[in-house]
């Protein structure tokens, strides 16, 4: 039996769309403004997808994500979010080389130059590889927005849990550990 998830991993909505598309297995990830200590680091697994709108950039998503994209001003939200999708984050990578990153262009949705801008920004940090095993919710569930849920952070509690039986798996088994071992080949 699984249990229920409150924790979300917060993301763009073209990246969640991607995951559960089956497109990427791939996230890239610095850390928000208000990361405890301006450090990402994973602090729950598995974890719900939460979409996020503010800050998608088009120009940094490679040329057929970009449409998938309407631009927000900032501090915009919807009145509620869907959250379709729960992943276990199964591999967690530190990269300091953007030319390691960029050997991996065929398995993410960025550009090279959301890559080169993730390493200008926290130089002296790395950036996070994730690798996250995403499974369909059985109905997509509609949550209320709440304050709590803004801002520039990577991590959300949310304000009731979501089950997850009958939850179907974007990959088997098999497609799953090929795409892993594919991306660990690199790195």
């Amino acid at each position: 039996m699984l249990t229920p998830l409150i924790h979300a991993l917060k993301e763009w909505d073209v990246a969640v769309n991607a995951l559960e598309k089956g497109q990427t297995i791939l996230l890239l990830r610095k850390g928000g403004i208000r990361e405890v200590g301006g450090h990402f680091k994973v602090k729950h697994n598995p974890i719900l997808l939460y979409p996020t709108y503010e800050h998608q950039k088009p120009h940094l998503l490679k040329s057929v994500y970009q449409t998938s994209v309407t631009p927000v001003p900032s501090g915009w939200h919807p009145d509620t979010i869907t959250i379709n999708s729960w992943a276990n984050i199964t591999h967690i990578f530190q990269i300091q080389e953007a030319s390691k990153v960029n050997l991996l262009l065929p398995y993410h949705i960025w550009t090279e130059q959301f890559v080169k801008e993730r390493f200008n920004w926290k130089p002296g940090q790395p950036l996070f590889l994730l690798l996250l095993r995403v499974y369909l919710l059985p109905k997509p569930v509609l949550i209320a927005y709440a304050n709590e849920y803004g801002g520039c952070s990577s991590w959300l509690q949310l304000n009731h849990s979501i089950l997850l039986e009958e939850s179907q798996e974007i990959f088997n088994d098999t497609d799953y550990d090929q795409k892993v071992a594919e991306i660990e080949t690199i790195l």
